[in-house]
């Protein structure tokens, strides 16, 4: 890796934090990463460390990490306009993008709304409209599909070491702890000790929640889209669980309704592993830079 930086870019409201890997000798190709839900751009260095001759760029989306400050509303629709922002910040005219669970619901929204800006797609467990459990009402939604996650946004914590084994007994990182989820843990714990808080703003989280399950025309755009678009699916849930965030029944549901869309699966990996695990990361990397060279090939004809 020839290095990371922070940089932020200008968008509504003030300026969206970011950071970039770079990984090779100039000219790079650019990569744009989106985080999930609650995350971070720091969830994606195992991930850039695997990617020669890239320069991987990835924001702090609206109401997290370093752009919690940032103004609502939020929703996909803003968080596709603030990454079409940082993209002309980072010089970056179009460029393949990957998303990690909410995050790859927002690059679907970068591709319809912005469709210059992108080549392809890689949607890592997400971007697939999930349904609303029955009788869940709009203020319950984010508890029913994150769970303990939204709990966690409310907590305080006395200091980094009691943040950091908050996250050692979570049952998805018992067996892949490492520096890198560890420097992640860090960046995300803000405030003043002892009452030190995660980054992201719960608000934010409620608000975007509503736009998980698509709306009316969303699966149409997906399968509309004139790229290639992957999707990669976890086995396990976000608590390291069976079923995952994506059932078989569902996805049996999506192959028949999205055959456009090419669907893999990597095994032994959880909602969070698959892009902060070696092995998801190992996975998603190969997929990216697959994918990479098969836009080369094309453009050089």
């Amino acid at each position: 890796m020839t290095g990371y930086r922070p940089f932020t870019a200008p968008v509504r409201g003030g300026e969206l934090a970011a950071g970039e890997w770079r990984h090779g000798a100039e000219p790079l190709t650019p990569v744009l990463a989106v985080h999930g839900i609650t995350a971070s751009h720091r969830a994606w260095p195992l991930v850039a460390e695997r990617l020669p001759g890239t320069r991987v760029i990835a924001p702090d989306l609206r109401g997290r990490g370093g752009s919690r400050g940032l103004p609502g509303p939020w929703g996909m629709p803003q968080h596709a306009d603030d990454l079409a922002a940082l993209l002309d910040a980072a010089e970056v005219e179009s460029c393949l993008v990957v998303g990690h669970s909410m995050g790859a619901f927002v690059a679907v929204e970068l591709a319809r709304r912005h469709p210059d800006r992108v080549t392809g797609l890689v949607l890592v467990d997400g971007g697939l409209p999930i349904p609303r459990p029955e009788g869940i009402s709009d203020d319950e939604l984010a508890a029913a599909l994150i769970g303990p996650a939204a709990v966690r946004l409310s907590m305080t914590f006395p200091d980094h070491a009691a943040y950091r084994a908050y996250w050692r007994d979570h049952p998805a990182f018992a067996a892949e702890w490492s520096p890198t989820i560890e420097q992640y843990i860090d960046y995300d714990l803000v405030g003043e000790a002892p009452n030190l808080h995660p980054a992201t703003r719960l608000e934010a989280v409620q608000q975007d929640s509503l736009q998980l399950d698509g709306d009316l025309e969303y699966a149409a755009a997906l399968a509309a889209l004139p790229i290639g678009v992957d999707f990669v699916r976890a086995p396990r849930g976000l608590l390291n669980q069976v079923p995952p965030l994506y059932p078989d029944s569902e996805m049996e549901r999506w192959r028949a309704a999205l055959p456009e869309v090419e669907i893999h699966e990597v095994a032994d990996v959880n909602h969070y592993t698959i892009v902060m695990g070696e092995r998801g990361a190992d996975a998603v990397a190969d997929l990216v830079a697959r994918r990479i060279a098969e836009t080369h090939a094309r453009s050089t004809g």
